[in-house]
């Protein structure tokens, strides 16, 4: 069952963070897309059986602190 899940990331500013988000996180299981609005300071990941606390994980690798909305 495909869902799409929400995180707040409000240190994210330029494309290089985009970039960097969306690198650690495309390539994980169940993933199908990842969408980082620079605007809203929200990263929208779609896929199935996302795992919140490891989608979490995976942005702090980028460098970035996450928060499920």
């Amino acid at each position: 069952m495909s869902q799409t899940v929400t995180f707040s990331v409000s240190d994210m500013s330029s494309g290089h963070c985009r970039a960097a988000i969306t690198a650690e996180v495309i390539d994980m299981p169940g993933v199908d897309s990842v969408d980082v609005d620079l605007d809203t300071k929200l990263v929208r990941v779609s896929g199935n059986n996302l795992d919140d606390s490891a989608l979490v994980a995976a942005i702090h690798d980028a460098g970035y602190e996450a928060v499920r909305v």
